[in-house]
């Protein structure tokens, strides 16, 4: 059995208020603390990496998004979440930086809302690592460049997850 998951609930100004089942949180459309990271590589010009969300995930399954979503756990740092999950989702270490946050609020069709207080976090990619997907979180997952990158997205919105094109903007200043 899988143990239950919570988040921790925030105010607009990322002030603990509270914890919450995580399903829970998403079902009700509580504000909790999540992050988005992003992982860039140099090579002949800087490159991204994106996923594609799961087919079975709960909300926006087959997406493609930044490198790695999810909440850190009730007393856990923003920054050792991110490399927590890093290490879950795609099997590599990364050191990460927090940029800066903001909020959002998405509605899904299945009654469930992603209503959270968004840590973008930034990582450089060492290519010595190899990329090793979870199939539970990952579907698939590339490499491009930011300005086809910033096209794909303007032709192709509804391809992205809801909070990818804000959090994009924070992580690539």
């Amino acid at each position: 059995m899988t143990a239950t998951e919570y988040v921790v609930l925030v105010d607009e100004q990322d002030h603990e208020i509270g914890q919450a089942e995580k399903l829970s949180a998403h079902q009700n459309n509580q504000l909790h603390r999540a992050f988005s990271i992003f992982i860039f590589r140099q090579r002949e010009s800087l490159e991204v990496l994106l996923q594609q969300r799961a087919l079975d995930k709960y909300h926006s399954a087959g997406l493609w998004t930044n490198a790695c979503c999810s909440h850190p756990r009730p007393g856990e740092g923003i920054v050792s979440a991110g490399e927590r999950r890093l290490k879950e989702e795609l099997g590599i270490s990364c050191e990460l930086e927090d940029r800066a946050w903001f909020c959002y609020n998405a509605h899904f069709p299945n009654g469930l809302s992603e209503h959270e207080l968004d840590h973008v976090l930034v990582g450089y990619f060492d290519d010595q690592q190899v990329i090793k997907p979870n199939p539970a979180e990952v579907h698939a997952y590339r490499w491009i460049g930011i300005e086809t990158l910033r096209e794909e997205l303007a032709a192709k919105p509804a391809q992205f997850t809801p909070w990818f094109a804000q959090a994009l903007e924070i992580a690539a200043i």
